[in-house]
């Protein structure tokens, strides 16, 4: 069973409990380190709706269920599979969730970021974030990835708010928070894989029910080229943390008013298993520059 924490009502934790996240985070870091001893991952990824594949990759795997870490939420959606995967990816050490939980599924912002702090805790130096998102500009198709270059956070929610973790800033700056260095990692693998990839803005809405056709008009004049359900609270935290991010949307579908089909999830499912290949490829030829970007090593 998940032996997770209280779930107070309102945007995040009590304010003891959200002091305490640290040293939380820590025992839950443990029971990893424990389960899979001598692992030290220096990337992090968070695999979103139907991405999960990618954890397939990983050499000499070790994986670990959710509802065996205190404190990690149990994801009850379609596409997330609810595993921590710690091993190598492409020689790198890394870990890998496997699916993540969303604060539609009624998770305090603060308990559905926990397993961000976690990865912080294990050491990361880098997160690579992904998603499932509906496609906005009207120059992107169903099918193409979009690298993150901004986000627009309009779920009224900040996994910082209340008493400050030990740790966190007060007031972390956003204003790079898609780290352009990695970014440019992410465009040069495109060009060595042969997959295209566009560059655009990231709206991240509370859901679950898909946005009518003139709340995307107000995110297209926003200035949104994409838009899902998570992602935003996950980055914010690995930010006060001190991680660098970087991030891909797998544009599954036209947004509401964009495209003339009914919008459902068996779509956005359907679409990532097509572009599985190509998205794994990028992301695996991308992890092997940015560990050599975080830890200084030579590419010759």
């Amino acid at each position: 069973m998940n032996r997770s924490f209280g779930r107070p009502a309102g945007n995040g934790a009590s304010e003891s409990s959200a002091f305490d996240l640290t040293a939380r985070a820590e025992q839950a870091a443990a029971i990893v380190r424990d389960r899979a001893p001598g692992s030290f991952p220096r990337i992090g990824l968070v695999l979103g709706s139907g991405l999960g594949g990618l954890a397939d990759r990983f050499e000499s795997p070790v994986r670990i269920a959710y509802g065996e870490l205190a404190g990690f939420p149990e994801p009850a959606v379609e596409g997330h599979s609810g595993v921590l995967v710690l091993g190598t990816l492409s020689g790198v050490p890394a870990v890998a969730m496997r699916g993540r939980a969303h604060l539609y599924e009624g998770h305090p912002v603060q308990e559905a970021t926990f397993p961000i702090r976690v990865l912080a805790a294990l050491g990361i130096r880098a997160l690579f974030l992904s998603n499932a998102a509906g496609a906005i500009n009207r120059g992107f198709t169903p099918g193409e990835l979009m690298v993150i270059r901004d986000h627009i956070n309009l779920m009224g929610r900040n996994p910082l708010v209340g008493k400050v973790v030990p740790g966190d800033p007060r007031f972390p700056d956003l204003s790079a928070a898609w780290d352009p260095e990695l970014r440019q990692v992410l465009h040069e693998a495109s060009q060595s894989t042969g997959v295209t990839v566009r560059e655009g803005v990231y709206a991240a809405v509370l859901g679950p029910s898909f946005e009518t056709p003139a709340e995307i008009r107000m995110l297209e004049r926003l200035g949104a080229d994409a838009v899902g359900m998570s992602t935003v609270p996950e980055l914010i935290t690995a930010r006060a943390r001190g991680v660098r991010c970087f991030g891909i949307s797998c544009l599954t579908n036209y947004a509401a008013g964009i495209g003339s089909r009914p919008l459902d999830h068996e779509e956005v499912i359907e679409t990532t298993r097509r572009v599985a290949d190509q998205f794994q490829d990028l992301v695996t030829v991308a992890v092997t520059a940015v560990d050599r970007r975080i830890t200084g090593a030579s590419s010759g």
